[in-house]
């Protein structure tokens, strides 16, 4: 399941990368807006992915809850990316997107910093010391 999550990290960094491209065809053609309309709301569903990824990698997987924690707080970010997007206050929405993607970057990089086994371990007999790959 740390694999699906890590997907889902790659995903939406991918789709964040590809935002502001689709910003800047919003600049130079007359149908930008669709395009980068779609890559916004990619991006929004692959956040709501990556919040049942972590569900999964939490309860049933045995993670640590912060995994949760982590994507609700991106899931709301990138909500309010996309309503400051709607409301046209691009003095707030540049800004927060850069970050954005720089928060995904820093996911993917380290993505099994949160997903540490609770006391558990693959093999009955040891206690999980190590992060789980």
């Amino acid at each position: 399941m740390t694999t699906f999550l890590r997907g889902t990290i790659a995903l939406q960094t991918l789709a964040l990368f590809l935002a502001p491209v689709t910003a800047g065809l919003l600049l130079t053609t007359p149908n930008g807006h669709v395009l980068h309309s779609a890559s916004a709301y990619t991006v929004w569903v692959v956040a709501v992915v990556q919040v049942i990824a972590a569900v999964l990698v939490w309860r049933p997987g045995g993670g640590s809850p912060r995994v949760v924690v982590h994507a609700v707080v991106f899931l709301g970010l990138v909500t309010a990316q996309v309503f400051l997007g709607i409301a046209h206050v691009k003095t707030v929405h540049v800004p927060l997107g850069v970050l954005l993607f720089g928060l995904s970057l820093v996911q993917l990089s380290r993505p099994s910093a949160c997903l540490r086994l609770r006391g558990r371990s693959r093999r009955p007999d040891r206690r999980a010391s190590h992060v789980a790959a």
